[in-house]
């Protein structure tokens, strides 16, 4: 049985959504972070050497990072939902916004959430080119949204399930204000109407509203 090990407030709110956009049958695990550290507990770090999130486990298969899971998952139990057959012209599209989510922007925010707990000076040199990439890809995502209703196209992909978590949760760990970005939260709105992810941001985290204005 494929089970989905959920940390609260994490990356695995992706693979719940996804599972609930594809209906297809999961156990559901949920761990909640140390007040302290704001880590996995012990028994979520046993799951994986590096205890991150997510993690889903699938007989004898332990499996780690977000994009790793959601192919498996796909390729597994998707029977081609989600993804555009490799002949439709979205689908270079399609791949480019798959990987940019954590190839470029979930790292940006990263940075930008490290360095903003050093009290650095605005004007110090590392701070200043980490906040001016992280607007170059906030940009490049806008500048998307005005062009189609989803990444890939004017279709819903996995593209998107893999990157609305950084445009929403991750801003509990690195508030950002989105009303530069009308075209961004026009497209959160489109999600947020979205019954599979009501549902897993229900199952997920039922004590937070999700962040999509």
């Amino acid at each position: 049985m494929l089970t989905v090990h959920h940390l609260g407030k994490s990356q695995s709110e992706r693979i719940l959504w996804l599972c609930e956009e594809l209906g297809i049958p999961y156990e559901f695990k949920k761990y909640d972070r140390d007040p302290v550290t704001r880590l996995g507990p012990p028994e979520y770090k046993a799951l994986h050497l590096l205890g991150t999130a997510p993690i889903i486990t699938d007989g004898d298969v332990v499996l780690a990072e977000s994009t790793a899971i959601m192919e498996y998952i796909m390729a597994k139990y998707g029977s081609g939902s989600l993804v555009p057959s490799s002949s439709d012209a979205t689908f270079p599209d399609y791949l480019y916004w798959f990987h940019f989510a954590n190839g470029s922007l979930q790292p940006n925010l990263g940075r930008s959430m490290i360095l903003g707990r050093l009290d650095l000076q605005p004007d110090n040199p590392s701070l200043m080119w980490v906040s001016a990439r992280r607007d170059l890809v906030m940009g490049l995502v806008e500048k998307r949204l005005a062009e189609t209703d989803y990444l890939a196209g004017n279709a819903f992909t996995a593209a998107d399930i893999v990157t609305v978590f950084s445009l929403t949760t991750m801003r509990i760990f690195l508030p950002m204000d989105l009303s530069p970005y009308p075209n961004i939260l026009a497209y959160l709105q489109r999600i947020g109407a979205r019954d599979a992810y009501q549902r897993a941001m229900k199952k997920g985290d039922p004590d937070m509203t999700p962040m999509l204005t």
